[in-house]
């Protein structure tokens, strides 16, 4: 998460009786921010700019207190560890596909920034197979923070050309931390590719 990139919120189910606790419910309230962010951001919305960052920091903000809340009341169950993952890559797709379909960032560059996350993913499913659990790490948790300070700065720029020179910066930092952490993440971990079949 550090958000978006668990799997501290994904470590394991701990009994709660309860599958909608309040961690769950904030994570599936951010699944359903996700199509009124990409509504607000793709139509004539007046001040759209505005309510899309207010939407989007919303939906950021429910993903570090899901994981802060599960840990703390000691709520981390199997359908968040599922759901929370989902809700974080449904969440910056479709606001960098957005953004492409506004003509603020390449197609490109989305394409190496979603590609990044389905295939740490993927890889993550086949290390949860043979029983590994992959930790985000630092350069991992820098990648998630630059994407998120990336898409705000973006949404800002919608009718703003001031904020377009720190945008550019802000999106190839965050292309850079996408393929370097994406790099790194199947380097330490190119053991569970080796293995066979579990």
């Amino acid at each position: 998460m550090g958000p978006f990139e668990g799997p501290s919120k994904a470590s394991g189910a701990t009994g709660e009786p309860t599958v909608w606790n309040l961690p769950n419910s904030l994570t599936v309230f951010r699944i359903f921010l996700v199509p009124l962010l990409v509504v607000v951001l793709l139509t004539k919305v007046p001040d759209k700019e505005f309510w899309g960052l207010g939407i989007f920091l919303l939906a950021a903000l429910t993903d570090a207190l899901d994981g802060i809340i599960a840990r703390r009341t000691n709520r981390i169950t199997t359908t968040g560890a599922m759901l929370d993952p989902i809700a974080d890559k449904l969440l910056m797709s479709a606001a960098f596909i957005s953004l492409v379909e506004l003509d603020q960032v390449p197609a490109w560059m989305v394409t190496l920034i979603v590609g990044r996350e389905f295939a740490v993913t993927a890889l993550r499913m086949i290390a949860l197979e043979r029983g590994i659990a992959i930790a985000a790490n630092a350069l991992g948790k820098a990648k998630t923070t630059s994407q998120i300070v990336t898409v705000s700065i973006l949404i800002l720029s919608l009718n703003s050309d001031g904020w377009q020179p720190l945008a550019l910066i802000a999106l190839w930092i965050t292309v850079a931390l996408t393929v370097v952490s994406m790099v790194i993440y199947f380097w330490r971990n190119r053991t569970v590719l080796r293995e066979g079949p579990a």
